[in-house]
């Protein structure tokens, strides 16, 4: 069991988080090899461990790739737990990037045997690391599982204590280069990881090795339209169109459809990464299109990255990475549009135009349509992006007035 603990570095250093309740944040706690002496509240404590059997997975593993399937595939099998009695889990080093390693902690009944069948089968992945908790007297033992011939057996024990919040949430932790990319070679290298278990990567590399510069783009100006489903972007960008005699252009570009469905299907790691590159192959286009017209572009690197750091941050908007972190900077690399405009409307008007549409919706178009704290966060981070940051336009207005505003702002911030 040592080994397979020495590839999660620092395991007693490690400050835990357990996603109870989104609306009150983590449970945090700590452990050590013998009893620290009282401090903190261990009410929550109590709350966590006291019901029945409780049981936490990490996955970890040196092969990032890898390690993030395997992750996705044992939550697809704790999805046949009830509801409520499986919740998302982390460890992390308190202020310390890249640190964090996901999983999860299970509750089941005392009498219940599936737990143990399941942490044995999963106990044969290297990159699983399991725990169980109990109480003795008045404090609690997070112990450390391994499989033997007769089951599961305790390896290593620590005393369990509560520990203050950090002063980021932990999911912030890991967002650079595994939930947003910052760059061409940082999004290919997953792919090129990719290739041996993921055969239609090579396809989409060979799309995105080709050789131009995504940085410069031509002497006329490009315009991008941000915005949630159903703010009016379509409208407006065939619009714009029409009315400026621009070319338009959309991210993710229309070669990488083919792809689509696959990688949504693939973990935030490599599905990130995928859209990323769509960003880059976009950004060629424009270059060379910018060259002959005005280019008008539905989306770009600004979506990619809000939805990606909504859906990577748990919890409250308040949880978000703060105004001026490195995670709202446009990639060093990537061309840099004249102007990103956002489109917001209400929250009602928004369903009430979705519920027309008919269309079929991506898991995080669903995501964003039932749930209100995600929308807030998408908002949040469209809104917090640097260099360029988003110009906001009200389109609760007809398509026409939304127009004339929009050619009024182009003409005066890109100086037409």
């Amino acid at each position: 069991m040592a080994q397979r603990l020495s590839r999660v570095r620092s395991w007693g250093s490690r400050v835990f988080a357990v996603e109870c309740d989104v609306t009150t944040g983590p449970v945090y706690f700590s452990v050590a090899a013998t009893p620290q002496g009282s401090g903190g509240d261990v009410r929550p404590l109590g709350q966590l461990f006291g019901h029945g059997k409780v049981f936490s997975l990490h996955v970890h593993g040196d092969d990032r790739v890898r390690a993030a399937k395997f992750h996705g595939d044992v939550k697809s099998r704790l999805s046949a737990l009830p509801r409520g009695h499986v919740m998302e889990m982390s460890s992390f080093l308190p202020n310390q990037k890249r640190s964090l390693v996901k999983g999860f902690l299970m509750r089941v009944p005392a009498d219940s045997s599936a737990a143990d069948d399941a942490l044995l089968e999963l106990l044969r992945e290297d990159a699983v690391h399991a725990c169980s908790y109990a109480t003795s007297g008045d404090r609690w033992w997070q112990q450390l599982l391994a499989r033997s011939e007769e089951g599961l057996v305790v390896a290593e024990r620590f005393c369990v204590a509560p520990a203050p919040a950090p002063e980021h949430h932990p999911s912030t932790l890991n967002i650079v280069n595994s939930d947003v990319f910052y760059s061409f070679r940082d999004a290919q290298q997953v792919l090129i990881e990719c290739s041996n278990i993921i055969p239609e990567s090579k396809a989409v590399l060979e799309l995105v090795n080709k050789p131009s510069d995504p940085t410069v783009k031509g002497k006329f100006p490009v315009i991008v339209i941000e915005g949630l489903d159903a703010t009016g972007k379509t409208t407006l960008t065939d619009s714009l169109k029409g009315a400026m005699g621009a070319v338009l252009l959309k991210s993710p570009p229309q070669v990488l459809a083919p792809f689509r469905q696959l990688f949504d299907a693939e973990p935030p790691l490599i599905r990130r990464a995928f859209y990323a590159l769509g960003n880059y192959i976009t950004a060629r286009q424009i270059a060379r299109e910018s060259e002959k017209a005005p280019v008008i572009v539905d989306r770009f690197w600004h979506s990619t990255a809000a939805y990606a750091i909504a859906t990577a941050v748990s919890g409250k908007v308040g949880n978000l990475p703060g105004l001026g972190s490195e995670v709202y900077q446009w990639p060093g690399d990537l061309l840099k549009p004249s102007l990103v405009l956002l489109l917001s409307v209400s929250p009602e008007e928004r369903l009430r135009r979705l519920s027309g549409r008919g269309l079929e919706k991506t898991v995080e178009e669903a995501e964003l349509e039932a749930n209100h704290l995600f929308r807030q966060k998408v908002e949040e981070a469209y809104m917090r992006i640097q260099n360029p940051a988003c110009e906001v336009v009200d389109a609760s207005p007809s398509p026409d007035q939304v127009l004339q505003q929009v050619l009024l702002l182009i003409k005066s911030k890109c100086h037409l």
